[in-house]
């Protein structure tokens, strides 16, 4: 039997655009003379569609696409495609679901079982699970086991956390073949975690193991492709592209394992990642311009690297803002990096703006602004002539924050974490710097003085953000087991932490709570991000040491 994977890059609730590149997919593998075509989960919807489950006007569309894609069929080609299906029973609103379509109609269908509830996953507010006992489905006298996504994860070490076995409900031990369509979000261990399972499913049952997902950006989730085959003995056959499109064609008879091929790296797949929720994010709202604040630290220089690459520098504007405490390096830095990135580069002094807004309120402070008050008012100053330009331009504006400074609060509400979009908000300063070294690799994109200089706000006389945080590699060890591992203070301390440390950036990452919830959307590159995946309350008293 011949195979054709569509690994491809949806619009969540376009059902009528994805139904066409299903329709042009279909077509392409009739005219090669495939005999099964397969399409992602939720397919037809994108995923995740969220609260657009909740408008009966997409079950209608749904069924009509489902209709049409039917009647595309023949005795001689089927295809399998996956999309919601509203639940006429009681419980929730509807099934994930996945269609055999063959011989002009609905062959047969299957419905989701496991449904995940934990980071960014919120599948158990919208779709009933499964109690039915699934089934071998059946193709031109293959019988392969249809399987959801997470209805493959039942596996050690942890088994137990799902109560049910559907692959060996289902007989997977007598199918031709295992089909996993699936939704799976980047982050820098899923490439690894998604080939072991497979590859254990592929063992214990003795069939071979097709893996297709998504690729695409739908705001914060970001989706790497890297579909794949495994013949029974769990071994690579047949690798897709990583965050890209792709179409692949494999008998399921004849499959050979193929050259092992490198690992891959992983500051690589960490700039594709963001490069392409960049590009998605913009091409699917349709964004086309973007500015910049361009300070001359490493976080502004980055933001601008990305956008240039991702949307083409002559879409990217950066807006140098000084103060009367910016230093002349930081400003040479910044237009030396916009030069050799072909950004072009305006510089808009805030001195004046800032002399006037103290004025403004001295009558009501008794005095000119002064410490934090006086920061926080150059930040601001700097958002309100960014966010005026973007009025002015429609261009969005970006937001620069990394991860260390969102955990901590180190950033000014209405200031600094202004935008549309925060790109490298879930990398934290040492994967900063680190990224930095490594596009700089293949030319140089960022000034090394930038790399070199001690970073600093440049909000008073000679700050340094050492004279506030911790050195970044502890801060960032720290706040790694704090948000990623999920580690309380009390375990940290026991496991030899300094204790006067771990309270005080614990109390930082919780204070902070309020602000990142008025962020900007963040993209997705890590286990455990800010935004929908952390849902940490803002007002609370956890237990301390």
């Amino acid at each position: 039997m011949n195979i054709a994977l569509v690994q491809t890059n949806t619009v969540l609730g376009d059902i009528k655009g994805n139904t066409q590149i299903c329709l042009n997919a279909f077509q392409k593998a009739k005219d090669a003379g495939v005999d099964l075509v397969v399409f992602p989960e939720l397919m037809l919807t994108g995923y995740p569609p969220q609260d657009l489950l909740l408008w009966d006007a997409i079950f209608q569309e749904v069924n009509l696409a489902l209709e049409k894609l039917a009647a595309q069929t023949s005795n001689q080609i089927a295809m399998v495609v996956g999309a919601p299906v509203k639940n006429q029973g009681q419980g929730k609103p509807c099934f994930n679901a996945a269609f055999l379509l063959g011989n002009g109609k609905i062959l047969d269908s299957v419905h989701k079982s496991l449904l995940p509830t934990y980071d960014v996953f919120d599948e158990d507010r919208y779709f009933e699970p499964s109690q039915k006992t699934p089934q071998l489905l059946q193709w031109k006298g293959k019988k392969f086991a249809l399987a959801i996504c997470e209805d493959s994860w039942h596996m050690p070490p942890n088994p137990s956390l799902y109560h049910r076995d559907v692959l060996l409900e289902a007989g997977a031990d007598q199918a031709d073949f295992i089909l996993n369509i699936t939704a799976s979000p980047f982050h820098s261990k899923q490439k690894s975690l998604r080939h072991e399972m497979a590859c254990f499913q592929a063992k214990r049952f003795k069939t071979p193991f097709i893996y297709l997902n998504h690729v695409g950006a739908h705001t914060e989730l970001i989706f790497d492709g890297n579909s794949f085959v495994l013949d029974a003995l769990g071994d690579p056959c047949l690798p897709l592209a990583s965050f890209n499109q792709d179409f692949r064609i494999f008998n399921i008879s004849k499959l050979s394992p193929c050259p092992k091929t490198p690992s891959g790296n992983a500051l690589e797949d960490l700039y594709q990642a963001l490069c392409l929720g960049i590009r998605d994010y913009f091409e699917k709202n349709g964004f086309s311009k973007a500015i910049l604040g361009l300070s001359g630290g490493v976080d502004s220089a980055l933001t601008a690297v990305l956008a240039a690459d991702a949307l083409g520098p002559e879409n990217v504007k950066a807006y140098l803002l000084p103060s009367p405490y910016s230093s002349d390096h930081s400003i040479a830095d910044a237009l030396e990096l916009a030069k050799w990135n072909g950004i072009q580069a305006y510089t808009l002094p805030i001195n004046l703006g800032f002399e006037a807004i103290s004025q403004s309120l001295t009558p009501v402070l008794g005095k000119m602004p002064q410490g934090l008050t006086e920061e926080n008012l150059q930040s601001r100053i700097r958002g309100l002539l960014l966010m005026a330009i973007s009025n002015d331009s429609g261009a969005v504006l970006l937001n620069t924050s990394n991860k260390s400074e969102a955990a901590v609060g180190y950033g000014t509400l209405y200031g600094d974490m202004c935008g549309g979009l925060a790109l490298i908000a879930d990398l934290y300063k040492t994967q900063v710097y680190e990224l930095c070294h490594y596009l700089n690799q293949s030319k140089p994109r960022i000034p090394e003085h930038i790399l070199t200089k001690e970073p600093s706000a440049e909000l008073r006389p000679d700050q340094k953000d050492s004279d506030s945080l911790p050195p970044y590699p502890i801060l960032d060890t720290l706040l790694f087991d704090l948000i990623e591992n999920q580690k309380s203070p009390h375990q940290l301390i026991q496991e030899g932490m300094d204790s006067e440390q771990v309270q005080r950036i614990f109390r930082l990452l919780k204070n902070a709570e309020y602000k990142r919830h008025q962020s900007p959307p963040v993209l997705r590159v890590s286990s455990k991000a800010f935004g929908p995946g952390r849902r940490f309350p803002i007002t609370s008293k956890p237990p301390m040491p």
